[in-house]
């Protein structure tokens, strides 16, 4: 069993930055990848990136290309998303999520966080 916790979300202006964090608890060696989703009220989720955490590879969507940046702690076991140039339109729970496999930007992943929120006033 794997067990995520996010923490970081909040509230900015248009223009502003946050930094979400996923820390992952435990059989956490098993994890081969870990993914940002969100979820605006009346909307699908939606992936936003993943990583590889043996490699480090990792993709985003094409929404976020160039303004989030996903990243990893090995050693703290903990993912983060930086989000730079954030729009209203980026206002949405965030949740993070990891499997054993690797699907992806897909929301086919046996564990999820609770979800943070993000606000983005204009």
């Amino acid at each position: 069993q794997v067990q995520l916790v996010e923490s970081g979300g909040g509230s900015v202006q248009a223009g502003g930055s946050l930094r979400l964090s996923c820390a992952a608890y435990g059989y956490t060696y098993s994890i081969n990848c870990m993914g940002w989703f969100r979820q605006a009220p009346g909307k699908e989720r939606e992936g936003v990136a993943f990583i590889y955490t043996g490699g480090g590879s990792s993709a985003y969507a094409d929404s976020v290309k160039g303004r989030f940046t996903i990243s990893q702690d090995n050693a703290k076991n903990t993912v983060y998303l930086q989000m730079n140039s954030l729009k209203p339109e980026d206002t949405a729970m965030y949740y993070c999520a990891a499997d054993f496999a690797s699907p992806g930007l897909t929301p086919a992943y046996n564990y999820w966080g609770r979800g943070t929120q993000v606000t983005v006033s204009s």
